[in-house]
């Protein structure tokens, strides 16, 4: 699989909440870094993150999805419910950097509204 295969293959998982299964995907040493907000060191802290922010699977549309050499950029909506049941959508741009076919980094850019 290429990569941009390779995140849609992730991405799928995730809508089904099959956090293990999108984790399989990443590198044990993967970092995700929310522009402005945090970083999240190694495979464990992106699994605790997920744990914590995704109450019930998120809901999300990718509107592109650009691939170019070791990267995957992806632009849309998604949608998250909080611990209160209630929901934010938010407009987001990930850049995915993959090594040997799995994702090993994250820079995300994630705007309420």
């Amino acid at each position: 699989m290429n990569n941009k295969s390779i995140l849609e293959v992730a991405n799928a998982a995730i809508t089904k909440g099959d956090y293990e299964g999108f984790l399989s995907f990443c590198t044990e040493d993967t970092t995700w870094t929310f522009v402005g907000e945090q970083t999240l060191q190694g495979k464990e802290a992106v699994r605790k993150y997920m744990a914590a922010t995704y109450q019930e699977p998120p809901k999300f549309i990718v509107e592109n999805l650009i691939a170019e050499g070791d990267f995957v950029t992806a632009l849309g909506q998604i949608t998250l419910k909080d611990v209160n049941g209630n929901r934010t959508d938010y407009s987001y741009c990930d850049v995915w950097e993959f090594r040997e076919g799995k994702m090993a980094a994250l820079k995300a850019f994630v705007i309420e509204g």
